[in-house]
């Protein structure tokens, strides 16, 4: 009995509006991860402490979190596509 060994990314659903090949364009994926992190670091910028909403920082650091962890899978989709074209 053989069994196939799965590839990386076999597990992600297909990616769309690749290239013409399927694979992602590098300049789009770098657009969207650039604006990811740009609005990661205004986040950063809100105030927090003593006399604001967010005292502890929880609440920046939370979206910070929320936003890097897109800009993660943004670039885990760009390369499953890649395994898979």
């Amino acid at each position: 009995m053989t069994s196939s060994v799965p590839l990386p990314g076999q597990h992600r659903p297909a990616q769309q509006g690749g290239g013409a090949d399927g694979a992602p364009d590098p300049d789009a994926i770098r657009s969207e991860v650039g604006e990811l992190l740009a609005e990661a670091d205004r986040v950063a910028q809100i105030p927090s402490g003593e006399g604001t909403a967010d005292v502890h920082g929880l609440v920046a650091l939370t979206r910070r979190a929320q936003i890097l962890g897109r800009a993660h899978d943004v670039l885990v989709d760009a390369l499953s596509s890649v395994d898979k074209s």
